[in-house]
């Protein structure tokens, strides 16, 4: 069976150390209150709906199994982007999370884009990623 277009992505889950510091400091970047707090039994799940229908989920486990740092080297995920309409909209937001106090790599400029690169409180990488000007 073929399909007809590949699925847009719906949501990205990322396992966190302390919901107690990351709630807060993902509600303030993301300007807006989880829309699910739930504790499954073997998680905690807390859900925002970023826009466009998708949904960024934080996951707590009690047992949880202590590891090295985060490795861009180590097979997995990389980062995670979210995008920005133009270069402008990139500088405002590398400025906005000045005022918030989240250290960032200032905007960098490639010939695919240009992208402001950050961390969570568990140093997760996160970006801001705006397409190159047409």
């Amino acid at each position: 069976m073929l399909m007809t277009g590949f699925p847009s992505i719906t949501h990205v889950a990322v396992t966190v150390t302390d919901l107690e510091t990351s709630v807060p400091w993902y509600s303030r970047l993301f300007e807006s209150e989880p829309v699910l707090d739930e504790d499954t039994g073997p998680f905690r799940h807390v859900v925002f709906a970023i826009g466009g229908g998708m949904l960024f989920g934080l996951h707590h486990f009690p047992d949880a199994v202590a590891s090295a740092a985060f490795d861009a080297r180590r097979p997995g995920l990389d980062h995670v982007a979210f995008g920005c309409a133009d270069r402008e909209e990139l500088e405002r937001t590398a400025k906005r999370l000045d005022s918030l106090g989240v250290r960032h790599g200032g905007v960098v400029d490639a010939h695919y884009g240009s992208g402001v690169s950050f961390k969570d409180p568990d140093g997760l990488p996160l970006e801001f990623f705006a397409p190159p000007a047409a």
